[in-house]
C-alpha cells in the first residue's frame, strides 16, 4: 500500500502506486481532471504526491510515445494554416505541462533525433533549456556553462535605456548609455522581448591582440576617437532629498536658508548657491560637500527647564550636501509633499561619464575586462582597408575559457556588417558558420575572419595575421568614478581609535597582513612606519611587574599600581588596538606582562 498526498495533505492509500499515477496522468490529458493537476511517484518512499497548488513552475513539454513524438507533421501543417493553436495541442494532450516533482519521472529528450523508447516527453525547443537573459547570448551552444552564466549575469548590469520614463523618475544610482544601438547578431529571443525598445550596448570593431601590455589581465584598450566621438558615453543620476520632519511638541523641521544663529552655521559660500527658499537652482554645477538643500531642525535634547527658555532653544544646522567624491549638474528640482502631509524636496544631480581608466565593459559571453588605456586613432593599428578597431581585446583570454561564441560572434558581426543584415544568432538554432564564411569570401574578405594589420606608430606591416571584425559590446555600471577612494586624516572608531571604514563614510583602506607582505616583498618596509601608526598611542610601562603604570601629567609624578614610585617606569609607542587587548585580557582575569630590553 502506497500513501498518497493531496497538496502535502495525507488523503489515503493504494494498491498499485505507479498504475494510480499513470492513470491520472492519462485523464489529465484526456480532460478528465483539471490541467493544473502534476503528479510524482516517489520510487524511494513509496509515496504519490498530487499537486494543484499556486505557485509552481511548470513548463511546457511535447509528450512522447515508443519513441515517437505526439506533435506530427499534420498538426505542423495544421498550425501553418492556422487552424489549430497551442490551447489546442494542450487539450488534445499533445503538450503538456509538467512541475519540478512530475519531471523526476520523466525523460526528456532535447531533439527529436535523440528520442527513444525510455523517452516519455520532448522539448518543444532545445533553447527552452535557458531562461529569458540567457537565451539573449549568440551562439550560447559553443559556450562553457559557466561562462554562458557569466554572459547572462553581465547583461543585466549593462548600461542602456531601462525606462523611457527616466527623465520623470527619481531612482537612485541608475545610467542612462547616449546612444544605445540594437545588435547586429542577435537571437529570436530579442524579437520577442522587443529588445530594440530597450537595447543596453553598441557594435564596436574589435581586434583580438596585444598592445605593448595594456590590455593584459583581461584588461581592454580603447580607441580614444571612439570615445571622443560618443562611444560608450552615459548620464549618470542620483537622487537628494529632504524632508519637513515633525517633533513632539510641536516643533518641525525647517527648509530654508539657515541663521547666522543658530548651532552648526557653515559659511555663507556655503549656501551661495540656495535660492530665497533654501533650495538650489537647477542647471548649477556642483561638487562635494556643496549644500543642494538648506535645512535647520530643533535641538536634538530639550531639558526641563529649556523647553520653556527662549534663549537656550537654538535650532541646529541639518542641511543636505552632496556626497563625498560626487559632483554633477542639477537636473531637475521637486518640491511636493509626502503620504504624511510634510514637505518634501527631491533633486536629481546628473554626471556625465565620459569613458576612462578603470570603467568595466565586456562581451556577451563573460569576457568582461577594464580600460588599460585609450590610445590616439593615429597610434592604433589599422587594417589593409583602413579599418582602425574600437576596442583591442587580449586574445590570451579566449583558451582558458573555452569562449569559441565569442569568436564566432566577432566573424558573424563581420558578415553581418559587409552584407547589411542581421545575422540569426539562436541558441541551437543559428546560422551556421559556413554561411558566415562564405558570406565573408564574396565580400572579398579571408573566409577566417584574419586581417593583415599594420603598425599604426611606425607603419610596418605585423608578421601575423590579426582576427578582427565586429562585436556588440557592453559598457557595465561598475565605474571607476563610482568606486575611487582615498583619504588622509578623518573620522576614527571610537572602541580602537583605527580610522573607520567605508567609503561614503569617508572611511580609510585597510593594510592586512597579506598586503603589508607584498609591501616588504618589494622592499618598500619603511611605508608600513606610517601606515601602522593610524592608532599610535604611547603607555606607560613598570618595568617591574610589566603592567601599565599610570603617568599623572596635572602633577607631575608616575607610579604603578601595585609596585608604587621607586620602580622605572618607561613609555613606550605601540597600537592603541593592542592596549585594547591587554585590557580585554586583563577582564577575563589574565596578566599580561610586558617585558622590556634596551635597544641599546
Amino acid at each position: 500500500m502506497s500513501d498518497v498526498y493531496l497538496n502535502e495533505k495525507y488523503i489515503g492509500k493504494v494498491d498499485n502506486a505507479k498504475g494510480f499515477a499513470d492513470s491520472l496522468i492519462k485523464e489529465r490529458r484526456e480532460g478528465k481532471v483539471p490541467n493544473v493537476l502534476n503528479v510524482h511517484h516517489d520510487n524511494e518512499f513509496d509515496c504519490i504526491y498530487i499537486d494543484t497548488s499556486m505557485g509552481r513552475a511548470r513548463r511546457p513539454v511535447i509528450v512522447a510515445k515508443e519513441g515517437k513524438s505526439l506533435l506530427t507533421n499534420e498538426h505542423m501543417e495544421r498550425l501553418k494554416r492556422g487552424e489549430l493553436g497551442w490551447d489546442d495541442l494542450v487539450q488534445e494532450g499533445v503538450i503538456e505541462y509538467l512541475d519540478a516533482s512530475e519531471e523526476e519521472n520523466c525523460l526528456i529528450a532535447i531533439d527529436e533525433n535523440h528520442l527513444t523508447n525510455e523517452h516519455t516527453h520532448l522539448e518543444v525547443a532545445p533553447i527552452t533549456i535557458l531562461g529569458l537573459t540567457t537565451s539573449l547570448v549568440p551562439y550560447g551552444n559553443y559556450d562553457a556553462a559557466s561562462k554562458l552564466n557569466g554572459g547572462s549575469k553581465n547583461q543585466k548590469h549593462a548600461l542602456g535605456l531601462y525606462v523611457s520614463n527616466f527623465l520623470l523618475r527619481m531612482d537612485t544610482d541608475v545610467s542612462i548609455l547616449h546612444y544605445p544601438q540594437k545588435p547586429i547578431v542577435k537571437s529570436f529571443m530579442h524579437d520577442i522581448s522587443n529588445y530594440e525598445a530597450h537595447p543596453s550596448g553598441q557594435n564596436v570593431v574589435i581586434a583580438e591582440m596585444c598592445y605593448d601590455g595594456y590590455n593584459m589581465e583581461d584588461a581592454i584598450v580603447v580607441n580614444k576617437s571612439s570615445v571622443e566621438r560618443g562611444f560608450a558615453r552615459s548620464t549618470y543620476f542620483r537622487p537628494y532629498n529632504a524632508e519637513e520632519l515633525r517633533y513632539s511638541g510641536g516643533l518641525i523641521d525647517e527648509i530654508g536658508i539657515p541663521d547666522k544663529e543658530i548651532k552648526g552655521y557653515r559659511s555663507e559660500d556655503d549656501y551661495k548657491y540656495l535660492e530665497n527658499d533654501g533650495i538650489v537652482y537647477p542647471g548649477v554645477k556642483l561638487k562635494a560637500d556643496d549644500v543642494v538643500i538648506g535645512k535647520t531642525s530643533p535641538p536634538r535634547f530639550l531639558g526641563e527647564m529649556e523647553e520653556f527658555s527662549f534663549a537656550a532653544n537654538v535650532r541646529r544646522e541639518s542641511s543636505v550636501v552632496i556626497r563625498q567624491g560626487e559632483t554633477g549638474i542639477v537636473d531637475m528640482v521637486v518640491i511636493t509633499e509626502n503620504g504624511e502631509g510634510n514637505k518634501l524636496v527631491q533633486i536629481r544631480l546628473r554626471d556625465e561619464r565620459i569613458p576612462e581608466i578603470g570603467d568595466k565593459f565586456t562581451s556577451r559571453h563573460g569576457q568582461k575586462g577594464v580600460i588599460g588605456l585609450t590610445v590616439d586613432q593615429a597610434n592604433l593599428p589599422f587594417s589593409g582597408n583602413g579599418v582602425i578597431p574600437d576596442i583591442l581585446h587580449s586574445p590570451h583570454s579566449i583558451p582558458s575559457r573555452m569562449t569559441v561564441s565569442h569568436m564566432i560572434e566577432i566573424l558573424a558581426g563581420k558578415a553581418g556588417a559587409l552584407d547589411g543584415r542581421f545575422i540569426d544568432g539562436s541558441t541551437f538554432d543559428a546560422e551556421p558558420e559556413k554561411n558566415l564564411r562564405d558570406t565573408l569570401f564574396r565580400n572579398g574578405f579571408r573566409d577566417n575572419g584574419m586581417e593583415t594589420m599594420y603598425n599604426g606608430i611606425t607603419g610596418e606591416r605585423y608578421k601575423m595575421k590579426v582576427y578582427i571584425g565586429n562585436m556588440y559590446y557592453l559598457k557595465l555600471k561598475h565605474m571607476v568614478a563610482n568606486k575611487l577612494h582615498a583619504r588622509a586624516s578623518g573620522r576614527i572608531q571610537l572602541l580602537t581609535r583605527q580610522p573607520i571604514e567605508g567609503r561614503s563614510k569617508g572611511g580609510g583602506l585597510r593594510l592586512g597582513e597579506m598586503e603589508k607582505d607584498c609591501f616588504v616583498a618589494h622592499g618598500a618596509s619603511l611605508l608600513l612606519k606610517e601606515r601602522f601608526d593610524s592608532d599610535k598611542t604611547v603607555l606607560h610601562i613598570c618595568e617591574n611587574c610589566g603592567m601599565l603604570a599610570v603617568n599623572d601629567q596635572y602633577r607631575n609624578r608616575q607610579y604603578c599600581t601595585k609596585c608604587g614610585e621607586n620602580v622605572k617606569i618607561t613609555p613606550i609607542e605601540l597600537s592603541y588596538a593592542f592596549k585594547l587587548l591587554l585590557d580585554e585580557l586583563k577582564s577575563l582575569c589574565l596578566h599580561p606582562k610586558l617585558m622590556l630590553r634596551s635597544k641599546y
